[in-house]
């Protein structure tokens, strides 16, 4: 499996803000939508992304106090990306390697989507009950031996 059968599946609404918005806008599109993250666009092109992360991080940083903080001021500047051909295994080790929860896939400089650890595991823990069930009916429909 792949990251682009992730995104056939999920579909491609995608939650944006620019490094202009300002953080507490953001936190209401989140809050909104009920998402983790945002990417974080600047003329068209990825420069960052903004997770529950950052934000608590600010919050704990000024007691509190968002004022007119700007989302680029706080977003993460070079996220983890990958590529709609990039396998599951392989995001699930980029993913865990840099405690990535949100991953943007980009297919050269085009953003195709953003792909969440919960995407990634309920990938693999409904790939893994399509095999379970095939095997089960392997087994069921098992040859007898001839006597």
């Amino acid at each position: 499996m792949q990251v682009s059968d992730i995104l056939r599946l999920k579909g491609n609404t995608l939650f944006k803000v620019s490094p202009t918005t300002l953080v507490m806008e953001a936190v209401n599109i989140m809050a909104d939508h009920d998402i983790g993250s945002l990417v974080v666009l600047d003329q068209g092109a990825l420069v960052g992304m903004l997770t529950f992360r950052e934000i608590i991080q600010n919050l704990a940083k000024h007691q509190g106090v968002l004022d007119q903080v700007q989302v680029g001021a706080i977003m993460e500047k070079m996220p983890l990306v990958c590529e709609p051909q990039t396998g599951l295994d392989e995001v699930r080790k980029m993913m865990l390697e840099r405690h990535a929860r949100y991953l943007p896939v980009l297919d050269g400089q085009i953003l195709m989507g953003v792909i969440s650890f919960y995407d990634v595991a309920k990938s693999v823990v409904e790939a893994q009950g399509f095999e379970n069930t095939m095997l089960k009916a392997y087994i069921r429909d098992w040859p007898s031996e001839a006597k």
